[in-house]
């Protein structure tokens, strides 16, 4: 099948991906019930078949700083919208849950990916060609639609929901948790995180959990490494939203 196909393809260049138990595959479904979905899908046509009742999840952390007050600005450390303009995907992951809805997998798609971004209007309403550039170049030109269109193209896997998260929205998903513990092996002192932590488990906060998934600058591995605490983040949160324990295993 294509889609099995177009899954290998995207786990060979995936840092790590996670197979989700029964059990968490619907913890999945729970906690991405509380986020608030928007239509992404309107207007976009010539769009994979979609062959079997897999559900594709097309998972995104936007980092526009449009929407934020003040007071969240400086509590998060993020910068106002003049000093970051405009709204990049810097994390994308893809759950691929079975038709059987028993397993699912977590595929992270680097930022970085080289990909065809499809021809499309501009903000300014000017049409632009299709061309070769990074993956999240799609998503800050074009917003979810392009980006889908874009990955649906590269994958010829079919996106049946699409889920965007921004700063604040994160913070509150872990705040409502009661905080998410994580393990690091090694101090970290990330300037441009903010984020200051000595090796150990620790149970961070809404706040605290948006440094520690940003965070690339400590450990020299920048986005493979960021992939990888944020996969095990991942994990962290259906875990603690199960009560079950560990729940998603490296395959």
């Amino acid at each position: 099948m294509k889609s099995a196909r177009s899954i290998r393809i995207f786990t060979g260049i995936s840092i790590a991906v996670l197979t989700i138990s029964a059990v968490s595959a619907l913890a999945f479904t729970t906690v991405t019930a509380s986020i608030e979905k928007i239509d992404a899908f309107a207007g976009l046509d010539k769009r994979p078949e979609k062959k079997s009742s897999a559900v594709n999840y097309l998972i995104v952390g936007s980092d526009t700083r449009e929407g934020l007050t003040r007071a969240e600005q400086k509590e998060l450390r993020v910068g106002s919208v003049k000093t970051a303009a405009g709204k990049r995907s810097d994390t994308m992951l893809l759950v691929h849950v079975s038709k059987a809805r028993d397993k699912a997998v977590i595929i992270s798609i680097p930022r970085d990916s080289y990909a065809l971004i499809p021809a499309h209007k501009n903000s300014a309403g000017k049409e632009i060609s299709a061309a070769y550039s990074k993956i999240n170049s799609s998503f800050n030109w074009g917003g979810a639609p392009l980006l889908i269109q874009t990955f649906e193209g590269m994958s010829n896997l079919k996106i049946d929901h699409y889920i965007e998260i921004n700063f604040v929205g994160f913070a509150r998903i872990v705040d409502s948790l009661g905080g998410i513990e994580v393990c690091t092996k090694k101090d970290i002192d990330d300037p441009k995180s903010h984020l200051v932590l000595p090796a150990g488990v620790h149970n961070l906060n809404g706040i605290e959990s948006l440094k520690y998934v940003r965070t690339r600058e400590f450990d020299g591995l920048g986005d493979i490494g960021r992939m990888q605490r944020q996969q095990a983040f991942m994990s962290s949160v259906v875990k603690k939203a199960t009560s079950l324990g560990v729940l998603l295993n490296p395959v």
